[in-house]
């Protein structure tokens, strides 16, 4: 390879490089503007997902759950309060997130700042695995429910509540965001979900869906790791 031809070709991977530097994951850009702000502008969907998801969780009082997609951290607030005894942990790849949950939440609750399809823990740690308003931006679908099943100890339970793209006005928010925003992935149908689970190793599925508004139609997965 000549010199000039050498040259070349650094040239366009140090450009490559400055240019992924400037277009970091999209989630992580979106919402590290809108943090400041998340909680007041989704308040009622916020408190309608986080109490939907409560009402189906139901873990022990002494079990170790870890929220994937923490955010801001009020499910776990409001886990913390009902199960003071609970080890409770999150993850979110979204550090301005993390900070306002740090701050809603005792330090006895371990955050960490993570991706969903890498969890920085090892295998079968958690007897809750929690996802709540997240699984619509993960691009990894079957590598992220495995990563789950992975970190859940047998018999653990896994709990997850996102759109459902069964309700019209899901599709057409799933339409929507396609066209202009880049953190948003994919909104998933009953039947979808229920076979991405299996895929992933997952057995004995229940799913609830359900309306908390003339907007809003979602569903609850649930499902327990069973051998190992």
């Amino acid at each position: 390879m000549s010199v000039r031809r050498r040259q070349r070709v650094w040239t366009m991977s140090a450009r490559a490089t400055q240019l992924r530097e400037k277009d970091p994951n999209p989630v992580v850009e979106e919402y590290a503007r809108t943090a400041p702000d998340y909680d007041t502008k989704w308040s009622f969907y916020i408190e309608a997902t986080t109490r939907e998801t409560m009402a189906r969780l139901g873990p022990r009082p002494t079990d170790r759950v870890l929220d994937v997609g923490c955010g801001t951290g009020v499910l776990l607030h409001r886990l913390a309060l009902s199960y003071p005894k609970a080890q409770l942990f999150g993850i979110d790849l979204v550090r301005e997130m993390l900070a306002i949950a740090r701050r809603r939440l005792p330090p006895t609750v371990e955050l960490q700042q993570a991706s969903a399809e890498q969890l920085p823990f090892g295998d079968e740690q958690f007897d809750v695995v929690v996802s709540c308003n997240m699984f619509h931006y993960i691009r990894q679908p079957i590598a992220t429910l495995r990563e789950m099943r992975r970190v859940l100890r047998p018999g653990g339970q896994l709990v997850i509540t996102d759109w459902c793209h069964d309700y019209l006005a899901c599709r057409i928010c799933d339409l929507y965001l396609h066209l202009f925003s880049h953190a948003h992935i994919k909104t998933y149908r009953e039947r979808e979900c229920a076979r991405l689970l299996k895929q992933a190793g997952y057995s004995e599925v229940e799913i609830a869906r359900y309306r908390i508004s003339w907007l809003w139609g979602l569903m609850t997965a649930r499902s327990k790791k069973h051998g190992t």
